[in-house]
């Protein structure tokens, strides 16, 4: 009796990469660690399984029915992280003697979210924080937000647009409108205006809190209140600066325009936008959500905050910190769809064409000199025609093709084939590695 077939198939909201993504997505976290590692930011790693309680109570209860939970063979209660934010509060909590303080990291890694599948939204997903973890300055937020626009800017995008928020201001706003024991419940109701909308915002905070419409509805005025930053900030200034955490929070907004105005980044990049809640209960401080200004619908591709709290539950000492998360999956679905992903799909740029097979260790030779070089060579595996080489070239996205045969091994030369131009020049083998590497810098 045969063994029955297994149908080759993926979890619902997992996927698979293949080359042509893949690619791509290397090429990005290269992008990204660069970023990271030019404002001084270290690298880190954290397992991906924690004792359950690490994780718990951390994101909220919403975030909490997220979580891939269960028992592993030695009876622990453990889960899959959810972000990399908890775990860091955990590790800078067990290692921060060692590492001293102010520390900054970065974290480039898997997280699982058993949540509903959307557009760019997937239960297995790679996340790429960076923080700053033991100040409570003004400068590592500002500085978040400058190496959000780096980020964006590096990874090729024009069009987008960092919004800007603080938390003691909403609070503020909140305890001057007499609800600031609703906060929790209100500010996870605000967080998901862009998804849902005003009408249903409104009922879920009059739902969640027994407010009345009137009172959600004045939350709301308030909290989308639109106009240049400065206007924006004159406005909060006039209404809410008497309270203590307005008016902290709206000098910290403040000093952050500033600072982002003196580095040239336009407002337009940086924008104030009152909106912003930021769904998980950590965040104590400035907040932050990145939006693709030709692709809005797909949400924040780069989120983060300050969350001044989050450390203590694990330790006596205190660790403020503050800091943002690149959404890398959500980000490669928008370029997927945005057309901005390169169609290679291979990391090497010259193919060398197997013409005769008892010349193998010449064509190797020549791939081994040009890779010595820093470039990527691939030798076909096989003495094939050289027509089907061209077109396994051309498939994969080879832009260079490197041929030899007889005639050219007699006469010291070979042939450097333009895939995509379909020109051939022949040049001597001395003059290969020349000849390439002009071709591929487009002369």
């Amino acid at each position: 009796m045969s063994t029955p077939r297994i149908e080759p198939r993926t979890l619902k909201g997992f996927r698979d990469y293949l080359p042509p993504l893949m690619i791509p997505r290397e090429h990005l976290l290269e992008k990204v660690r660069h970023v990271y590692r030019s404002y001084g930011y270290a690298p880190i790693d954290t397992p991906a399984l924690e004792y359950t309680e690490i994780l718990l109570g951390k994101g909220g209860e919403e975030s909490d029915k997220l979580i891939y939970r269960f028992q592993d063979h030695g009876g622990r209660d453990v889960a899959l992280r959810f972000d990399l934010t908890v775990p860091f509060a955990r590790f800078a909590a067990q290692y921060i003697n060692e590492l001293g303080t102010p520390f900054k990291r970065y974290h480039m890694g898997p997280v699982w979210r058993g949540e509903n599948t959307a557009h760019g939204r997937f239960r297995e997903f790679w996340q790429c924080d960076f923080d700053t973890i033991g100040t409570t300055a003004n400068a590592a937020d500002i500085e978040t937000a400058l190496v959000i626009h780096d980020l964006m800017q590096a990874l090729g995008f024009e069009r987008f647009q960092v919004r800007v928020n603080n938390r003691l201001v909403l609070n503020g706003l909140l305890e001057e409108l007499g609800l600031a024991q609703h906060a929790v419940a209100l500010l996870r109701a605000l967080d998901k205006l862009g998804k849902i909308g005003r009408d249903k915002v409104i009922a879920e905070m009059c739902e969640r809190t027994a407010i009345g419409e009137e009172q959600a509805a004045r939350v709301l005025t308030l909290a989308t209140m639109e106009g240049s930053n400065e206007e924006i900030l004159h406005r909060l200034e006039q209404e809410f600066g008497g309270n203590a955490k307005a008016a902290e929070g709206i000098r910290r907004l403040r000093q952050l325009v500033e600072v982002a105005r003196a580095t040239g980044i336009s407002e337009e990049r940086i924008h104030l936008d009152l909106s912003i809640a930021r769904g998980l209960d950590y965040y104590t401080g400035t907040i932050y959500e990145t939006f693709l200004g030709d692709m809005p619908d797909i949400g924040s591709v780069c989120s983060g905050g300050r969350y001044d709290n989050l450390a203590g539950l694990y330790t006596k000492q205190l660790l403020p910190g503050v800091g943002a998360s690149l959404g890398l999956d959500r980000l490669l679905a928008a370029m997927e769809e945005l057309h901005l992903l390169p169609k290679a799909a291979t990391p090497a740029p010259v193919l060398v064409v197997q013409f005769s097979a008892d010349r193998l260790a010449d064509y190797q030779n020549m791939a081994r000199r040009l890779r010595q070089a820093g470039i990527g060579v691939e030798v076909y595996p096989e003495a094939k025609k050289v027509g089907q080489q061209f077109q396994y070239a051309e498939r994969r996205g080879h832009r260079l093709a490197l041929i030899a045969g007889p005639d050219e091994f007699a006469q010291g030369v070979w042939k450097v084939k333009d895939l995509a131009q379909r020109a051939e020049t022949t040049v001597e083998e001395s003059a290969v590695l020349s000849a390439v590497r002009t071709a591929l810098a487009g002369g």
